[in-house]
């Protein structure tokens, strides 16, 4: 941005990445026809793999995760005048999926540590008309599933676990997307398991799974995941487990290679468990680390570091008829200007691609008083 020579001048690496055993199952699809078929052995083989990993009964592959989440409400029948509660720092499409149902949101503050849903918020939240909680695991951090589901079974709440950053990810013992009455994945084309679009839902109730083939069958399945996307997330899953490790290994090593820099806080699980890193997520204060967020940003993507800004809050920009708040959403609000996200490929990399983020942090904040008076508006 000054003029310089980038940290990493290559920029930040691809994805999805090369992989043999992914063009494997392209050409497998492409000899048997099958890629070009309404159903084929790849979807179900996918669905019965995802659910041995996953030691649930009942695995739907889908045309996405947001439909997923949609599919988990529809067959735990939520519905109009339902309400729904939700992280008030969460992906803005689950928001949009409780008003495709004619449910009302409900937002619920965030953990001080991670900017996740925090569980002891929940009780003051509750009403007669709350029927679900929709629960994400955002940004490397975990949710207290054991907390969440003992309040929830004594509400009679139902739960979605939105598990679509964090595939293979653990939560006390067990895998995320297993704890709620359905979970759900995303094989999103920026996702640890890729497919470009796609989703599944992973469920153990035989009811809901029935009434969500009920509802996607319309003659036709009206939002499949095709033979084509399914056989390439097959070589994916069996390595996901390796790689997730490998990331997990590296965002430690990250946290202590910028743990010297002011501003820039990684998130904190109190929650045991190993997080799954579609997105690595820190909390930024613009103070501290000398500029604003936007601007730090640019600045560590002029240097070809995959940084961005984190998600809007739910409550921000949006009429309060949209949605009940459920008291004050102090920490949301927190998120809401200073979460930002490292993408994930680079967490696969060596120790020389982790110390080049660590050196484009140090450097743009060592420079932050240039920076700042050149590209911020006065």
């Amino acid at each position: 941005m000054l003029g310089g020579q980038p940290v990493r001048p290559q920029g930040p690496p691809s994805w999805p990445l090369p992989d043999d055993d992914v063009l494997a199952g392209l050409q497998q699809a492409f000899q048997s026809g099958q890629w070009g078929q309404y159903h084929g052995e790849f979807v179900e083989r996918l669905e019965q793999r995802l659910a041995q990993y996953h030691h649930v009964s009942h695995v739907m592959l889908c045309a996405s995760g947001t439909i997923a989440v949609e599919m988990a409400l529809r067959g735990l029948r939520v519905g109009a005048g339902d309400e729904v509660l939700l992280a008030a720092y969460d992906y803005p499409g689950n928001f949009l999926t409780v008003h495709a149902l004619g449910a009302r949101p409900v937002l619920v503050d965030v953990a001080p540590e991670n900017w996740n849903l925090d569980a002891g918020r929940l009780e003051r939240a509750f009403t007669s008309q709350v029927r679900a909680l929709i629960v994400s695991h955002l940004h490397g951090g975990l949710v207290d599933m054991t907390a969440v589901m003992d309040w929830a079974g004594s509400r009679g709440v139902v739960v979605v676990e939105d598990a679509a950053q964090c595939p293979g990810a653990t939560i006390q013992g067990r895998r995320a997307g297993t704890w709620g009455d359905v979970g759900i994945l995303s094989f999103g084309g920026s996702k640890l398991l890729s497919a470009g679009r796609g989703g599944a839902i992973l469920t153990q109730r035989t009811d809901v799974y029935q009434r969500i083939r009920a509802w996607m069958n319309r003659g036709n399945w009206i939002a499949p995941l095709s033979p084509l996307q399914a056989a390439v997330l097959l070589p994916q899953l069996e390595r996901l487990d390796e790689r997730n490790a490998q990331r997990e290994k590296n965002a430690q090593r990250l946290r202590q290679l910028v743990s010297d820099i002011p501003g820039l806080k990684p998130f904190r699980n109190r929650t045991e468990g190993t997080p799954g890193y579609y997105k690595m997520g820190w909390q930024f204060d613009a103070a501290e680390f000398g500029m604003a967020r936007a601007t730090m940003t640019a600045a560590l993507r002029a240097e070809g570091i995959a940084f961005d800004e984190g998600f809007k809050a739910l409550h921000q920009g949006r009429s309060p008829s949209r949605f009940r708040a459920a008291g004050p959403l102090t920490e949301a609000e927190k998120a809401h200007h200073g979460a930002v996200i490292l993408h994930h490929p680079i967490l696969l990399g060596d120790d020389d691609d982790l110390a080049q983020v660590a050196e484009a942090v140090r450097k743009v904040q060592t420079h932050a008083a240039v920076i700042r008076e050149r590209c911020e508006m006065p």
